[in-house]
């Protein structure tokens, strides 16, 4: 049967000799993944490696290239994948996964014997793909000139990575091979409807308006297990067949190859939504969401978080209805709603745990000189390369040591490849359990459970009630035959110190009270199920989380003891001394503490802290609490802010100066403070006085006075704390006041507020002179009838000032 891709394959083959490089698109269904390799066969000196990004993928091209060559796998055509290799001396095309190509270059940077790499699907921008499109293409750059690069995708920004590789040529195959109506949902679907029941609806009806198999897009497991319950019965004559990774290869096949008498509905994840001809299917249903790891550098955990999917994911599937025939794509959701989808899903290298990138990089001797189509966020690669300097993996300049490189041979997480390594061959099957996910449903979540289920599932079955999920204990007990080698003799260790030696920064120290809640070693909290039979451990090592970077929940643990603890890191065991002000009881507290990490293993009293941490104790509870400024305190930092406002060079006694400061203006004052009515207690207005030098007061008390001295010599308090300063006085005080007083370089007036004898006020005013000219009149008219026996003579300005009742004769 003749493809779209044919029609482009001369091009390719002449872009390919006249610049060794090219990037091609071809939509889903054009036949790229299996034509391509096998026309390039006879222009292609050397082995063809095609990089795949899932396992079930590359066996299923390597096995559809064989057919078409009517020859066995591992003849002509073979494959690598993780655990498996079916090759030859004859093999040509090798499909491999992407993390392969990674141990070739590292082994043979030469690529010895290998003539082309094709990075099929790169548009799922895999870290492993995009890693190894970087080093290959600097191994072609620096060592081999007649590499041939090729970059494959169907829904893929070509013109990045064109540009990336020094502008190769970009060909594009035209069409599907056959055409497929999309149809939406007629609404939004409501959000009280459960996902699955609504997934279950959809494609009941998708069955009963198509002929042949349906191909099922859902997020994950649970929801394929939840979903065929859901449909079973109900969808006559039809098999119903999971799809996902975890699945052994016997029952991925069967959902791949025809169901010959029934009709097959298979339920897949996204594994699914490449290099993949399902047999006969004419319809897909995409029920919307797409499952990926998230990590977070501020926790070091990954969490897997279910999201909606882009348009380049949604066009991928939709292509799956017409790889061979017509047929129709039904979305679970609203055609208005494709408006908001992202238009591609971000690259892993920038939501992905970076320790197995790191070594990978330090092996190849840096990444200064790599071209990465989307360069590794900063923050991730940092913490990445803090965690394998912890391991012992990079040394004190970032260079990979002699046990970083043994790490980086294993096909293991970086951690428990350093675990293998430390403690031999007896910490195989832990770090088989670790790397491959839960083998137990509904567990507890002790790790020695699930290293007794490994050991003996049979024995195991028959102890315990709890769900052995066999896929991944399958996948378990292969990783462990293939890493079982690795590692010297034992080192003694049980797997409470193994778990601890790959997870040093999970070492998990029960708080205080009834929950069983739990701080890392790392400073992050974590809390376990209450009733788990480990709820009261007060040391754990937490293997695995749910990655909620508030408080994680624990999901795999193991108890340690804290003399085991102390045996593996003894050099890691620190006393400190800390002195800090504690918000709930208010008052300083003084302790020494046994730390491991951020965990506190003991304490007891500091019985003479010094000075500075006092100092900065105090200051700390200065800030939470406030300055305890008297009313002498406020006026003088007023007056020296007003002089402020009008250009005098004085020091800042803002509010927040102050409190940025205290250590400098004030931490003498504070060694004898121990508590919050110790520092209510504390006079600021020496140590305010003491931040002026002596002409700087000078210049205070000349231009801002703190009194006002009246013409009977009496000093009144001047306010600076409002708008304007201010003084209270008794109106006759005032008597032969021609000039109104004024402070200040710019001769701000005072505000005058002019009193009664009952020393209430009567006016307020910032003009005397005004005041005695117009307003006095009717004020002594009003106060003559109230105070008869106090003086109030016509003229003002021509009357001595006084307090008393009856003035004195001149």
């Amino acid at each position: 049967m003749r493809l779209p891709i044919d029609d482009i394959l001369p091009d390719l083959k002449t872009a390919l000799a006249e610049h060794g490089r090219a990037v091609l698109q071809a939509p889903p269904g054009a036949g790229k993944t299996t034509r391509v390799p096998l026309a390039l066969l006879d222009q292609i000196a050397g082995r063809i490696v095609m990089l795949e990004p899932r396992r079930i993928a590359a066996r299923a091209a390597a096995e559809q290239m064989a057919r078409l060559l009517g020859e066995d796998v591992g003849a002509t055509v073979g494959y690598r994948i993780r655990g498996e290799a079916v090759v030859s001396k004859a093999t040509r095309i090798e499909v491999v996964t992407e993390g392969i190509l990674t141990r070739m270059l590292q082994s043979d940077a030469e690529l010895t014997g290998i003539g082309a790499v094709i990075f099929d699907e790169f548009h799922e921008r895999s870290l492993n793909a995009d890693l190894g499109l970087a080093l290959a293409y600097e191994v072609r750059a620096a060592l081999r000139p007649d590499l041939i690069l090729v970059v494959m995708s169907a829904t893929l920004d070509a013109d990045p990575v064109a540009a990336l590789l020094d502008d190769a040529p970009i060909l594009t195959a035209q069409g599907r091979a056959f055409p497929v109506e999309t149809r939406w949902l007629g609404r939004p679907r409501r959000k009280e409807e459960r996902f699955e029941s609504a997934a279950a609806a959809l494609v009941i009806e998708a069955a009963a308006q198509t002929k042949g198999a349906i191909l099922v897009f859902l997020p994950g497991e649970g929801e394929i297990r939840r979903v065929a319950n859901l449909l079973e019965g109900r969808v006559p004559d039809a098999v119903i067949r999971p799809l996902y990774g975890a699945l052994p290869n016997a029952a991925q096949r069967a959902a791949i190859a025809p169901d010959h008498g029934a009709r097959k509905i298979v339920l897949a994840t996204a594994i699914a939504e490449t290099s993949l001809t399902i047999e006969d299917v004419r319809a897909v249903v995409d029920c919307g969401l797409a499952r990926r790891a998230r990590f977070d550098p501020g926790t070091g955990m990954s969490r897997l978080v279910t999201e909606r999917v882009t348009l380049a994911e949604a066009t991928q599937r939709q292509g799956r209805a017409g790889r061979v025939a017509e047929g129709v794509c039904f979305r679970m959701w609203a055609r208005a709603e494709e408006g908001a989808l992202a238009a591609f899903a971000p690259p892993e290298i920038e939501r992905a745990d970076l320790a197995g990138l790191a070594l990978e990089l330090a092996a190849w001797g840096g990444a200064d000189d790599l071209r990465f189509l989307t360069s590794p966020p900063e923050a991730a690669l940092a913490e990445a390369r803090a965690l394998l300097a912890d391991l012992g993996a990079l040394d004190g300049a970032g260079r990979v040591t002699a046990h970083g490189r043994a790490m980086a041979a294993l096909p293991l997480h970086p951690r428990l490849a350093h675990m293998v390594l430390i403690a031999g061959q007896a910490a195989a099957p832990l770090a088989a359990i670790l790397s491959e996910g839960d083998v137990l449903r509904g567990a507890p979540v002790d790790l020695a459970l699930r290293l007794e289920a490994l050991r003996d599932a049979k024995a195991f079955a028959a102890r315990h009630p709890y769900d052995l999920h066999r896929p991944t204990l399958e996948r378990a007990r292969d990783t462990l035959r293939r890493i079982k080698r690795h590692g010297g003799d034992s080192a003694g260790l049980g797997p409470a110190e193994m778990a601890a030696l790959a997870y040093p920064d999970r070492i998990a120290l029960r708080r205080k009270g009834d929950a069983p809640r739990y701080v890392l070693s790392g400073g992050k909290g974590a809390v376990l199920q209450e009733g788990d039979p480990l709820a009261q451990s007060r040391l754990l090592v937490v293997t695995d989380t749910d990655g909620d970077p508030r408080e994680a929940r624990i999901r795999q643990a193991i108890p340690i003891a804290e003399s085991n603890l102390r045996d593996l890191f003894g050099d890691r065991f620190r006393w400190q001394r800390i002195c800090d002000w504690s918000k709930r009881e208010r008052r300083i507290l003084a302790r020494e503490r046994e730390c491991f990490g951020a965990l506190v293993l003991s304490e007891r009293h500091w019985r003479d802290p010094d000075e500075a941490a006092l100092i900065a104790a105090a200051c700390a509870g200065l800030r939470e609490l406030g300055l305890p400024l008297s009313n002498a305190a406020q006026r003088f930092i007023a007056r020296v802010e007003l002089l402020r406002s009008q250009g005098a060079n004085l020091p800042d006694m803002s509010d927040a100066a102050l409190l940025d400061a205290l250590e400098d203006w004030l931490g003498l004052h504070l060694t004898r403070v121990r508590s919050a009515e110790d520092l209510r207690a504390l006079d600021l207005l020496p140590a305010l006085r003491a931040r002026l030098d002596w002409a700087q007061m000078q210049i205070l008390d000349a231009q801002a006075p703190a009194q006002f001295v009246t013409p009977l010599g009496n000093r009144v308090p001047i306010d600076y704390s409002g708008d304007a300063p201010e003084v209270q006085l008794r109106l006759q005080e005032l008597f032969g006041q021609a000039k109104h007083p004024t402070v200040g370089p710019k001769s701000l007036p005072l505000r005058l507020v002019l009193l009664s004898p009952g020393r209430r006020p009567v006016q307020v005013t910032t003009d005397l002179p005004g005041f005695w000219a117009n307003s006095y009149a009717d004020v002594r008219k009003d106060m003559r009838g109230q105070y008869p026996k106090h003086p109030w003579p016509e003229d003002p300005l021509q009357a001595d000032p006084t307090l008393r009742a009856k003035p004195r004769k001149r």
